[in-house]
């Protein structure tokens, strides 16, 4: 990958990282676990204390809304999997990917993915960008891993602004 296409996709990454960083830091607690509507998906505390996210294999129909809690996991699973595959390690299974829980421990969280993924683009060379992506496509020689980074800077900025808009909703209130 050129270098200017690298730029673009660290320029990018790092404008999408600042949206995202501005509900974060506004988050309150009580925002994770809020659900906008009666059909949702969240985390659920386990047995162990723990958090189990809902899912399902299959797609369901209706989608469920999900939540800021849900959605916040769901960040840290692609992510956490998509940096072991850069990394040449074993990927993560969804069930393995915990959820800290509501408020600054998500937070802190995300923040230290963040620092994370900063590392294993920093170590990627040319060579490695024009290599087949080892995801989020199974068996697909047409996207090289300079896709996938650009897949990680569209699925961030989707799921931050999901967050985001259910941040507002919350704040607003009931029939704001």
């Amino acid at each position: 990958m050129a270098a200017s296409s690298r730029a673009l996709l660290r320029w990018q990454f790092d404008l999408t990282w600042s949206l995202f960083e501005y509900h974060l830091e506004r988050l309150d607690p009580a925002d994770f676990l809020w659900e906008p509507a009666g059909h949702c998906w969240t985390g659920r505390r386990g047995p162990d204390g723990g958090w189990t996210p809902d899912w399902a294999d299959t797609e369901p129909d209706p989608v469920p809304v999900p939540t800021i809690g849900w959605l916040t996991w769901h960040i840290g699973w692609w992510w956490t999997v998509t940096a072991d595959h850069l990394r040449g390690q074993p990927p993560r299974q969804r069930a393995d990917v915990e959820w800290p829980g509501a408020g600054e421990p998500t937070v802190a969280w995300l923040r230290g993915l963040r620092t994370e993924w900063l590392g294993v683009l920093d170590r990627l060379t040319d060579a490695d960008l024009d290599r087949t992506a080892p995801f989020p496509w199974q068996d697909d020689a047409e996207h090289t891993v300079t896709h996938m980074l650009g897949w990680v800077n569209a699925e961030l900025m989707k799921n931050a602004a999901e967050i985001g808009q259910l941040r507002l909703l919350r704040a607003a209130g009931p029939g704001a």
